[in-house]
């Protein structure tokens, strides 16, 4: 008698050619429509599975693992992962995997486009059109903010700050940085980048662009106090988390005149937007999607196959998944 084959359990719609390759080691369990779960349903969905290929909207930890016995891997597609409760996967002996690397230039191109938009105020100038305001030509309708010869500032500079920060090379643009550390000289000089304090990039930047990582000590980081030491016509770029940034504190400064402007690809409360910010003109709002190139999707995808089988032991890597997730 042929033994069961593990089962897998695949949250949202994807690439199905590329879903495709579980089937050869897995009994798939998978939804035909994009999916909102309950905590109940995902507990649900894990119980009999020993391995999930999850999204970043569904939320993991010690409740919706509890009655999941069998579950040994959980396959985030996506480079952030603060749906997961890492410790508590953990502590169960689950292993958790990312995808980094395969979305750092796509992601740091539409940072880039995001920033752009932002400073020139592309989509408030659109909006204004189409509502029939252009009555004829003004010297001084819709005047933005140079990208060209200001001064970038990025907190946090790993791949993804990085590749700003090198796109930003090509608009002369001077670039500071902060981190939780900083870079090798030499990785300075290559990207052209120079470190200072948090409060000193705050200050100093004419553009703010926020690529690091959520946890606990970034909650709020972006803060009213934060805010307030920023120049007037400063802007403000989110690709990050939604988490990063006190949303009501920024919805203040930007009506207030503190700031000039904000464009935002992520929120607090994903898919639910700030009603403050969507009533505000000078934000630019996008639905999460930096990494939104089909070319780049699809390899997230396949990355997160590669850890999901990997990490319950079949294929080449058997054992060892590309990109585990430590505790």
């Amino acid at each position: 008698m042929t033994e069961p084959r593990p089962r897998v359990w695949v949250s949202q719609p994807l690439f199905d050619d590329v879903i495709a390759r579980l089937e050869e080691h897995f009994e798939v369990v998978s939804t035909s429509g994009v999916a909102e779960y309950t905590p109940e349903q995902i507990s649900a969905a894990l119980s009999k599975a020993s391995g999930a290929l999850v999204t970043l909207n569904e939320r993991i930890g010690a409740e919706q693992i509890a009655a999941a016995p069998q579950l040994r891997a959980v396959a985030n597609v996506g480079v952030g992962y603060n749906n997961l409760d890492i410790p508590a996967l953990s502590r169960a002996g689950i292993i958790a995997t990312n995808t980094p690397d395969v979305l750092t230039e796509t992601t740091a191109d539409f940072g880039f486009a995001l920033l752009m938009a932002t400073a020139r105020r592309i989509t408030e100038a659109e909006r204004w059109l189409r509502e029939g305001h252009w009555r004829q030509w003004s010297f001084r309708t819709m005047l933005g903010a140079d990208l060209h010869g200001s001064t970038l500032g990025i907190l946090g500079m790993g791949r993804i700050g990085q590749g700003i920060a090198r796109r930003a090379s090509g608009f002369d643009m001077r670039v500071l940085y902060h981190n939780r550390s900083r870079l090798p000289e030499a990785v300075e000089r290559e990207v052209r980048a120079s470190y200072v304090g948090f409060d000193a990039l705050l200050a100093g930047a004419d553009h703010l662009l926020l690529a690091l990582p959520y946890a606990k000590e970034s909650h709020h980081l972006i803060d009213a106090r934060a805010l307030l030491q920023m120049k007037p016509i400063a802007t403000l770029v989110n690709i990050a988390r939604g988490g990063i940034v006190d949303e009501d504190a920024l919805a203040d400064a930007l009506a207030g005149g503190r700031l000039a402007a904000a464009g935002l690809d992520v929120f607090e409360d994903e898919p639910t937007v700030n009603p403050r910010l969507l009533a505000l003109r000078n934000v630019v709002l996008t639905p999460h999607i930096a990494s939104g190139s089909l070319a780049t999707r699809r390899a997230m995808v396949s990355l997160a196959v590669d850890n999901l089988i990997a990490a319950l032991g079949y294929g080449p890597n058997a054992g060892a998944p590309p990109n585990p997730i430590r505790a």
